[in-house]
């Protein structure tokens, strides 16, 4: 197999379980030096392990930060830190993301405040971080997690719909920004992928899902850490501003 990310340095927030993890492994196992944040020290440790598993060369590096991506002071600290310490950063996923679903008749104000600020407000934080030293390298790659309720909606999820399409026009307007100093952003939007997220779904609910899905099947997190590869890779140079859906066809 021929390693795409010799010589590169991600970091990729949500990197603690589910797509994050899956992303992290795979760019390991493509020679790239991996930082992950998250909340959870225990699930932190454990994604570490196997990140260091996948690695192919001893002397990538590997580490995790636990830090809140919302607090824009804090993410602004521990990627000067990285920084500092790994000289660059070439690829930054903006993974982390939470759910707090509800009819918008019942959700609270603080339901609303959390999901946009965690999934929304963390991608200005990290962009605005590390935007300036992407543009005097005159390279590096942003990636955001967003998902296909950005794009089409759905009944009791209008904070997380709102999180994930305001994520998309974001990137539209940062790879704009970019373009010119040969920074590119671009969105990935999962379907319904098996995660913490959706095994908790009941089996009518899944059934009403899969019905929705082409392909047939809810898709696996190393779906969209394949797709991760391609857009942080130089196969896909000349590709920025754009929403590639991983999806099984669900939005056509």
């Amino acid at each position: 197999m021929q390693a795409l990310l010799t010589g590169k340095s991600a970091l990729i927030t949500g990197g603690t379980a589910g797509i994050g993890k899956a992303i992290a492994c795979l760019y390991a196992a493509h020679g790239a030096d991996v930082a992950i944040f998250g909340t959870n020290q225990t699930r932190a440790e454990e994604a570490v392990r196997e990140i260091e598993a996948a690695k192919i060369n001893p002397s990538q590096k590997v580490l995790y930060v636990l830090v809140d991506v919302s607090q824009s002071k804090e993410v602004e600290r521990v990627i000067q830190e990285l920084l500092t310490s790994w000289g660059k950063i070439d690829i930054l996923v903006n993974n982390a993301g939470i759910t707090r679903d509800n009819l918008l008749m019942k959700m609270s104000e603080e339901d609303w405040d959390l999901v946009l600020n965690v999934n929304l407000k963390s991608v200005y934080n990290t962009c605005r971080a590390l935007t300036r030293p992407m543009m005097k390298a005159r390279a590096g790659t942003i990636i955001n997690i967003s998902s296909v309720i950005g794009l089409t909606g759905n009944a009791g999820q209008v904070n997380y719909a709102a999180s994930k399409s305001g994520m998309i026009g974001f990137t539209k307007s940062l790879a704009k920004e970019l373009a010119s100093r040969h920074v590119r952003a671009n969105c990935i939007a999962p379907g319904y992928i098996e995660t913490q997220m959706t095994e908790g779904l009941s089996t009518s609910v899944k059934e009403a899902v899969l019905s929705k899905i082409p392909l047939g099947h809810i898709g696996r997190p190393t779906d969209i850490a394949h797709a991760a590869l391609f857009l942080g890779c130089d196969l896909s140079s000349y590709i920025t501003g754009q929403v590639l859906a991983v999806d099984g066809g669900m939005v056509m």
